[in-house]
């Protein structure tokens, strides 16, 4: 029997830390905004996550814009480095 039969491909691993990593930005991201909205600048409950739904949603909605112009525009390797740039700066 092969040796590396039961091992996953180191890419692999990568891809599961950054997939990881990224929801838990994304999603603490999501808390600390309707904490944010309603302990400082005075939200109720209901506006605070019409908010929060919004930015989900736009959240969803903006990667099929990015593929757009990742296939017609400016290519994969360079959308993908902007995708990051503008994950930092939101951060």
């Amino acid at each position: 029997m092969d040796q590396k039969a039961g091992k996953f491909p180191q890419f692999l691993k990568m891809l599961c830390f950054v997939e990881m990593w990224e929801r838990f930005s994304y999603y603490g991201m999501m808390a600390l905004l309707v904490l944010f909205l309603t302990s400082h600048l005075g939200f109720t409950d209901e506006r605070a996550f019409t908010v929060y739904s919004l930015f989900a949603a736009t959240g969803y909605a903006i990667p099929i814009l990015g593929g757009f112009l990742a296939d017609k525009l400016m290519g994969f390797r360079n959308m993908v480095l902007l995708g990051g740039i503008v994950m930092i700066a939101g951060h």
